[in-house]
């Protein structure tokens, strides 16, 4: 071997070594080109002003939708909880008038309290003040249909911002899926634009299309099982509200006993 053979071999002696103890990322450098990955937040950001505005509504839904399931939850409860406590002190009250005297100032949440206030007050202006004196039938039927009215007023207020938890249950799905269409419709523009159907070039403008239907999603599920919980306990509290304005106007006919 001569000189120059030997020091050739001493090289690739060397390069050899020198590959073996590089790095894995140093000996791969095709992983450099390897494609992003899809990120939903970029995704969101990048996306197109009408999938955005799509986003912004669904997003201010879903808030809205939250602030009335807190507040109407926090609502029937306190009217269920003084409701309970006015209608112990109704049944142990021998009349009326003892009732009123003992003072409705600690069931101010409760809407029986305020149907009865309602019924009282029209029995004392019509006896004058007057106590233990029966109602003659004109009378009586103007204090039955004061007290139903204040009923059905109490149904109302009890009802009060569920019309729209029903409407964000209804219309959510379908501004997703207006984000949806215009998101997959972007998609076919960009491939007939680019002549090119690689996932590169459909893959975010569906992805994004997508986003928006999960959220459409994720206002209006909450909506609709809210609403109908509510409905459900306003419509039990409305079934024993008619029956007890009955059960005053009666009372207040008989002169409050």
């Amino acid at each position: 071997m001569t000189f120059s053979e030997a020091l050739e071999a001493g090289n690739l002696a060397t390069a050899s070594i020198a590959v073996a103890l590089q790095p894995d990322g140093a000996a791969a450098p095709a992983a450099a080109g390897a494609p992003e990955r899809l990120d939903p937040v970029q995704l969101v950001l990048h996306a197109s002003i009408p999938v955005k505005l799509v986003l912004v509504v669904l997003v201010a839904f879903s808030v809205l939708c939250w602030i009335v399931i807190f507040a109407k939850a926090l609502h029937l409860m306190r009217a269920r909880g003084d409701s309970d406590r006015f209608m112990k002190a109704f049944d142990s009250a021998g009349s009326l008038d003892a009732l009123a005297q003992q003072g409705l100032s600690g069931f101010k949440g409760s809407p029986f309290a305020r149907i009865f206030a309602t019924a009282y007050d029209e029995m004392v202006r019509l006896t004058k003040g007057e106590r233990g004196r029966r109602l003659d039938d004109a009378q009586g039927t103007h204090v039955e249909s004061i007290t139903r009215r204040a009923a059905a007023s109490e149904v109302t207020h009890l009802e009060s911002w569920m019309s729209l938890l029903g409407t964000i249950g209804s219309t959510a799905p379908f501004i997703g899926l207006f984000g949806t269409v215009y998101g997959i419709m972007d998609a076919f523009l960009s491939i007939g634009n680019q002549q090119s159907a690689n996932l590169p070039v459909v893959a975010p403008k569906i992805a994004e299309a997508l986003i928006a239907t999960a959220i459409g999603l994720v206002a209006a599920i909450p909506s609709v099982m809210a609403y109908n919980y509510f409905s459900r306990r306003v419509g039990e509290l409305a079934d024993i509200m008619d029956a007890f304005a009955a059960d005053v106007a009666s009372r207040a006919k008989l002169g409050g006993v």
